[in-house]
């Protein structure tokens, strides 16, 4: 019987996963409007039943599909920001790791553009705050707490912040030069750094990945 409950729950899981893969690349390919649930029923190779057992709607499988690509972009940054880091390391560091993984086909359309016009603003901010802004908010408070930023309010800076991101990834996504954005953001961060005192240019991290 354990075993049966767990292949039930696997199979659970896959379908599950299946439409949410589904759905996404039809959102990206098409649009959230444009795509229709027999759509992406054919294209997970489920049902029509399965698709109503695990969301209640097509907008309740658009809510899974954001909140899927905001937990993947903030699993990249904390993969890229170990404890070992220094605050200003880490602030500038997790900033990279954001912009590449923002860099996956549809992450700025789904999570900047889409995620915010059709679930709104306060539910796309919940989503955010357990994911990117959560890691962004974990790094400054880390660095106000060190005493390498200046001590300011931090939901304050955590937004402003957050939203210069947000910013450059849609700029970048629309072909301006990530490493203009990055230049920019980093002189962002050192002018809100105690002292304003930039580390020198071989201590700052490097460009990784799809922005090389």
């Amino acid at each position: 019987m354990q075993q049966d409950r767990r292949s039930n729950r696997e199979r659970t899981e896959t379908t599950r996963a299946d439409l949410i893969a589904a759905a996404k690349k039809l959102f990206v390919e098409k649009g959230y409007g444009d795509t229709a649930t027999p759509e992406i029923v054919a294209s997970a190779g489920v049902t029509r039943g399965a698709l109503y057992h695990h969301f209640t709607d097509k907008r309740a499988l658009f809510h899974a599909v954001v909140e899927d690509e905001a937990a993947a972009v903030a699993d990249e940054i904390e993969k890229a920001t170990p404890d070992t880091l220094g605050a200003r390391e880490a602030l500038l560091t997790g900033g990279l790791a954001f912009f590449n993984a923002m860099a996956v086909s549809g992450r700025t359309r789904l999570l900047l553009l889409d995620g915010p016009a059709i679930l709104g603003r306060e539910t796309m901010d919940r989503i955010d705050a357990r994911h990117g802004t959560r890691t962004l908010r974990e790094g400054i408070a880390m660095a106000m707490r060190s005493g390498a930023m200046k001590k300011l309010p931090l939901d304050a800076v955590t937004a402003l912040l957050s939203a210069a991101f947000d910013r450059a990834a849609l700029a970048i996504e629309a072909g301006a030069s990530a490493r203009d954005y990055l230049k920019s953001l980093e002189a962002l961060i050192d002018g809100l750094m105690e002292g304003n005192g930039a580390a020198p240019a071989e201590s700052r991290p490097r460009i990784r990945g799809a922005l090389d």
